[in-house]
């Protein structure tokens, strides 16, 4: 298959991206759960005469809860990508006005 015959096929589809903010606000609101309640355990160490054993605690769990926080975000965000099929009349249309700038309407200063 040459480059260009898929150049031509790509033309074909569309790329739409659906993430809205509400798809990962519960997420976001656990990571914070997760975050204020370490920060509560190192206050709790750092009373207790313990203080680098709070910031290894705090260390630790927000290095062990980040690769799930992205973890989450990231597959979310790949279930919401979808590659929809054009038609190649509609295709052209899109292009073409893409390509041209569209005038504005005159504004008249009262």
């Amino acid at each position: 298959m040459s480059i260009g015959n898929m150049m031509n096929n790509a033309s074909k589809y569309r790329f739409v991206c659906t993430l809205t903010f509400g798809d990962i606000y519960g997420q976001i609101i656990v990571w914070l759960i997760v975050l204020f309640l370490s920060l509560a355990t190192a206050l709790a160490l750092m009373g207790a005469s313990r203080p680098i054993y709070a910031l290894v605690c705090v260390g630790l769990i927000l290095v062990l809860s980040l690769p799930f926080l992205l973890f989450a975000f990231v597959t979310t965000l790949i279930n919401h990508i979808e590659f929809s099929e054009v038609d190649a009349i509609a295709a052209k249309d899109s292009q073409n006005q893409s390509f041209t700038n569209p005038q504005m309407p005159s504004q008249t200063v009262a």
